[in-house]
């Protein structure tokens, strides 16, 4: 049984712009569907269970790229997602998504991972999307 998954994707920004608009994490509803919304260190995450409140700590490292996100639910249970972002060929940018198993019983990871896996890939074509947009330098 799989208890992660990685994706990425070309982006085709700047590395300052793409790496600060990712690592702020009042960004993340603009990308991520299950954010409704972020403020300071909390976050209303959309569950199949209705909305519910988190809290959200973020760890970025531009010089590496790193951006990772630790979201405690109420019942103490945690989540973690991490990224990086790097420098591929020709200027483009290749940013690349750890999605872990959400912390469910083992019984209903697998489905949840596999759906959840379906939502990232839109959510990078979402985020790329925006950071080419907002980047007015290529």
């Amino acid at each position: 049984m799989r208890l992660h998954e990685i994706q990425s994707i070309e982006i085709l920004a700047g590395y300052d712009n793409t790496f600060a608009f990712i690592a702020d994490p009042e960004n993340l509803p603009r990308w991520a569907e299950a954010f409704a919304a972020v403020q300071e260190n909390r976050a209303r995450l959309r569950t199949p269970r209705g909305e519910t409140e988190i809290a959200l700590e973020v760890e970025h490292d531009v010089r590496s790229g790193i951006v990772d996100w630790r979201m405690t639910f109420a019942d103490g249970s945690v989540a973690f997602a991490n990224s990086r972002l790097t420098r591929g060929s020709d200027g483009r940018l290749v940013y690349a998504f750890v999605l872990h198993a959400p912390p469910l019983p083992l019984e209903e990871i697998e489905g949840a991972l596999r759906e959840q896996s379906h939502t990232l890939a839109r959510e990078l074509v979402r985020l790329k999307a925006l950071v080419e947009h907002r980047d007015g330098s290529r």
